[in-house]
């Protein structure tokens, strides 16, 4: 049987929304995204962090930079017992390095963690704060959520009528709960 899964934003989402996050030291979970995560594979799904980092094109940040972000992420969460299976960034820009098939809504990140996991598409969730996660979920047959961190309440406004999400939930532990309620 394929496995579920949750395809996770990253900033605004899991951690506290920083624009252009570029050093360890300013990864700050959002209160209740470890319980989460941890609930979330207790019961199953793979946690997969699916992150646009367009600072990379724009020369704020480095790849190196995004990694070791990732890594405190993953240390963090780790130290509250919870566990990721992959994370995949996007570090292009389209007024910078042009268009990419990887950067969300598009679904390149996503392929790249369907190479690697046998997974259920339409048996798993997007859960993010910006309308390209919710296009993401549309673009690659999966349920979204919408999360009233981050940009959560700013986005809500440009959602348009052919890309609601499923839910919208205050965050990402209310995102879980509800999934679960409804699974």
């Amino acid at each position: 049987m394929q496995n579920r899964a949750l395809f996770l934003d990253r900033d605004g989402t899991i951690n506290v929304e920083k624009e252009f996050i570029s050093s360890p030291d300013e990864v700050e979970l959002i209160p209740g995204v470890a319980e989460g995560l941890f609930l979330a594979a207790t019961h199953g799904f793979k946690l997969f962090v699916i992150s646009n980092q367009s600072g990379v094109a724009r020369g704020l940040m480095t790849e190196d930079d995004v990694v070791r972000v990732n890594q405190r992420l993953i240390d963090l969460l780790g130290s509250e017992g919870a566990k990721l299976d992959a994370v995949e960034f996007c570090g292009h820009h389209p007024s910078v390095t042009g268009r990419c098939e990887c950067r969300k809504p598009r679904r390149g990140m996503v392929d790249r963690v369907l190479k690697r996991f046998d997974i259920d598409l339409a048996r798993s969730f997007v859960i993010g704060d910006r309308v390209f996660d919710v296009e993401l979920a549309y673009n690659i047959g999966a349920k979204a959520i919408m999360v009233m961190t981050g940009y959560g309440r700013e986005e809500l406004e440009e959602l348009n009528s052919d890309h609601r999400p499923d839910f919208i939930a205050n965050d990402l532990l209310g995102a879980v709960q509800w999934i679960l309620e409804h699974d």
